[in-house]
This record gives structure tokens, sequence and C-alpha cells, in this order.
């Protein structure tokens, strides 16, 4: 493992302290799950847009056909409002 230093506003070092004492683990244990949870989800978003850049520019869109049926589909419903 390695060790990491950085500052936090105190605001924040309290919410941890208090999440922690709440979830019976200690501040740098909640820190570390939520530095994992963060760059996971992070991690998953840019692939998602970097894949979707790669479809875009390969020319792969929805045809006006596609879009309009599903936008009919949402517009005929209004309890989905």
């Amino acid at each position: 493992m390695t060790l990491l230093s950085f500052q936090m506003n105190d605001s924040t070092v309290s919410r941890l302290d208090r999440l922690a004492e709440k979830r019976k683990l200690s501040p740098a244990q909640v820190a570390a799950m939520a530095i994992e949870e963060f760059i996971g989800r992070e991690e998953w978003q840019l692939a998602e847009i970097e894949a979707a850049v790669r479809e875009a520019d390969q020319g792969d869109f929805a045809s006006d056909e596609e879009v309009a049926a599903v936008l009919s589909k949402y517009a005929s419903n209004p309890s989905r409002k």
C-alpha cells in the first residue's frame, strides 16, 4: 500500500469523521472507499464517452426514423411526464 497525504477543508473532514463513526470505520477507510468508488465511476464514464466518440467518428448515428420512433413512444404517453 502507498500512503497518500492531501489537504481537505475542515467541513469535509468533519463530515468524513461523522460518516466514519456511523459506519464504524476509520476515516482513512471511508476515504479510501470513496476514492475507489469515484475512480471506478470516472473510469466507466470516460470509457463510455470514448466509445461514443468512436461511434460518432464512424458515423454510427440513429436515423431520423429511429429518433422519431423513440420520441413518439414517449410523447404519446402523458403519464411519463
